[in-house]
């Protein structure tokens, strides 16, 4: 009897759901594929409800699965959202104004700071020595209040023997995570390295989370297969490459889905946007290929230099908070950035006291107030949390489980408390989203609509600046959040052509693009809109792209299997490392390759290029085994700077990029 042929089973772990399929990658098909809410107190047990339901209908068994792929929004999210564990900068021989440069001091927010003495020049000898006494001191003056340490050296790429020594200090003193930014980008920019290391040094043990019960809920069930998890720049590594470097996952879910939308449908040119419950990504496919974003990834106004797939992400999804302006005329609705819980499906297992509150709310005189209709409850993170007094009476008053916001918050100081338990994971918030009002209207059925009605009519009765109703009932209220979740979208998706093109993104919330969208110029002939297909992605995709498409005057193609592109994505991606090495010249004659520890000095061009090719081959070599695809093919380039000087061309600096690409390996 032959052997079963193996599948692959491709896993999402996404803001609101984890999606799993089981594909089958001879016949190029996926044979099943399944859903499970994402469970934020323990995502095992979503991705093994996902995987159980998957495999069943697959009807395959634990033996017949050769490899196991991860992609996640979890990242994304979290810096979208603000989240993330507490971490420490440690910065090597830079000036205190290097703080004020790449949005490092906004991307620092409270988190703490260490400068110290050392760091190195262009050409990778010290420019100071390395103080690690006064890191001792900060390091002692710093106490327990941060989770990970993030190491930047001035040139570190150059020469990263300084960040190394600091890393091993912390490491001895605190046994807390370290994160090196020269292992997470070979490219200039301190500050925006620090930035980089920073957000990844506070992603750690998110991404260990994930990556961790991932593999356990695989034992669990008896499935010995590799684990891999999609890159940023739609790549695959190992769960053991991407632990040490889980900022490289920011916009895997979207890159998975691109990968996917690419291999699921036949168009070579085509904007793609993925709709999840918290983000819509948005990215130009040209000639069939996704392009990377020239200077690294964005995301949550964070400017990093990890390698991406060029995308948009905006904090727009089917489970984004629906807030009013309460400060305009009319029903001014801002939808975003914060997901939370859906009325709907936090009603689930609280329906009789979902119901019995929003009747309470609805049964009161005069207009609800800011907390009507919202519902909180603690995660499991919250029970050994640091928390000041005034968050500690509030976790109080909520209690162990679903409670009504109103009675909790009834000041604004309870109000920021409460928001600062949201932004710290500590506390989920349930409140009226595109989900709901979705419901309301009848194009979405994943629940009962009755309580998101209950929902509606309450928000309805909000008031503006003049003191009127924003809404005459529920149907109404509903269609007014749809309509701008769907405008909004629209925009954003404007915005992303535009920039494709070489043109303003702010043009697409310009106030042409408004009359030609509202149809409101009577003499003039104003068109906006996409000049080829929009794909639609996402589990909301069915339930809103149709709209935005026809706002935007472009056909929409939806495909079968669009609600899991992201868990197709991420089986069908290849292993692929890329890793330049720098050549300068400190002197004429002198060559210096900047690879591994110390810089080495050769004295031709022509061997200081070889030499370049060479170490990055083999620093690609070990990071292709290291990332689970130990037979790869090698393609390497050279780009040369040089100047003109009286006459002569001097050289000035080159680089030597190696990619490798390859298949994971199965056991």
């Amino acid at each position: 009897m032959s052997e079963p042929r193996p599948v692959f089973v491709g896993v999402d772990t996404g803001g609101t759901y984890t999606d799993a399929v089981v594909y089958d990658e001879r016949d190029a098909r996926v044979l099943a594929k399944a859903k499970a809410p994402t469970t934020h107190g323990d995502l095992a047990v979503g991705i093994a409800a996902a995987l159980d339901l998957a495999l069943e209908i697959a009807a395959v068994g634990p033996d017949a699965v050769g490899l196991v792929s991860l992609s996640t929004t979890l990242a994304t999210n979290a810096l979208v959202e603000g989240a993330g564990r507490p971490a420490c900068l440690v910065m090597i021989g830079f000036e205190p104004e290097a703080l004020d440069r790449g949005g490092l001091r906004e991307a620092l927010g409270d988190d703490a700071v260490i400068r110290i003495a050392g760091g190195h020049t262009p050409h990778g000898t010290p420019q100071h020595p390395l103080d690690l006494e006064a890191l001792g001191h900060a390091l002692d003056e710093l106490g327990d209040e941060v989770e990970g340490f993030a190491v930047t050296g001035q040139f570190a790429v150059r020469n990263p023997e300084h960040e190394l020594a600091v890393r091993g200090v912390i490491r001895r003193r605190t046994g807390l995570p370290v994160t090196c930014s020269h292992e997470l980008s070979d490219g200039l920019n301190g500050p925006k390295r620090s930035v980089t290391a920073l957000l990844n040094a506070r992603l750690i043990a998110m991404i260990d989370e994930l990556v961790s019960t991932t593999e356990s809920a695989l034992r669990g069930r008896g499935i010995d297969a590799p684990v891999m998890v999609v890159r940023g720049n739609g790549s695959l590594v190992s769960s053991a490459f991407v632990r040490d470097r889980p900022v490289e996952t920011i916009l895997s879910g979207p890159a998975a889905s691109l990968v996917g939308a690419a291999h699921l449908v036949a168009v070579e040119d085509a904007v793609i946007a993925d709709m999840g419950g918290t983000t819509t990504d948005i990215a130009v496919l040209r000639g069939g290929l996704p392009e990377l974003a020239p200077r690294g990834a964005t995301v949550g106004g964070h400017h990093t230099m990890i390698e991406a797939i060029s995308m948009r992400t905006h904090g727009l999804g089917g489970d984004s908070e629906v807030t009013l302006d309460d400060r305009a005329v009319g029903p001014q609705l801002h939808i975003g950035p914060r997901r939370v819980i859906p009325v709907v499906a936090a009603a689930a297992g609280d329906a009789a006291f979902v119901e019995h509150t929003l009747t309470r709310q609805l049964a009161a005189d005069g207009p609800p107030g800011e907390w009507a209709g919202v519902f909180v409850r603690p995660t499991e993170r919250a029970a050994g949390a640091r928390l000041d007094g005034g968050e500690s009476a509030v976790l109080a008053a909520i209690g162990d489980g679903l409670a009504a916001a109103d009675p909790v918050v009834t000041s604004s100081v309870q109000g920021r408390a409460l928001r600062r338990l949201v932004r710290r994971g500590l506390v989920r918030m349930v409140a009226f989203t595109p989900t709901d009002a979705s419901h309301v209207l009848g194009t979405q059925s994943t629940h009962d609509p009755h309580l998101a009605t209950l929902a509606a009519r309450l928000f309805a009765r909000r008031r503006d600046r003049h003191g009127d109703p924003i809404a005459v009932g529920a149907e109404e209220l509903s269609a007014a959040v749809v309509a701008t979740l769907v405008r909004r979208s629209a925009e954003a998706l404007l915005a992303a052509a535009l920039v494709r093109d070489g043109l303003p993104a702010e043009a697409a919330t310009s106030e042409l693009v408004a009359a030609a969208f509202d149809s409101k110029a009577r003499t003039a002939r104003l068109v906006a809109g996409l000049a080829v297909p929009l794909v639609g992605l996402g589990g909301p995709a069915s339930t809103y792209f149709p709209a935005i498409g026809e706002l935007l005057g472009v056909d929409v193609e939806i495909p079968d299997d669009a609600d899991v592109a992201n868990a197709v994505g991420a089986v069908v991606a290849q292993v692929r490392i890329r890793r330049q090495v720098a050549v300068t010249a400190p002197r004429r004659g002198i060559f210096r390759v900047h690879a591994g520890i110390a810089p080495e000095t050769v004295y031709d061009l022509e061997a200081a290029r070889a030499r370049a090719a060479e170490r990055g081959a083999e620093m690609v070599g070990e990071a292709m085994v290291e990332a689970g695809a130990p037979e790869f093919t090698i393609e390497t380039s050279w780009h040369e700077k040089s100047a003109t000087v009286e006459g002569r061309e001097l050289f000035v600096e080159g680089t030597a990029t190696v990619i490798g690409s390859g298949r994971p390996k199965l056991d």
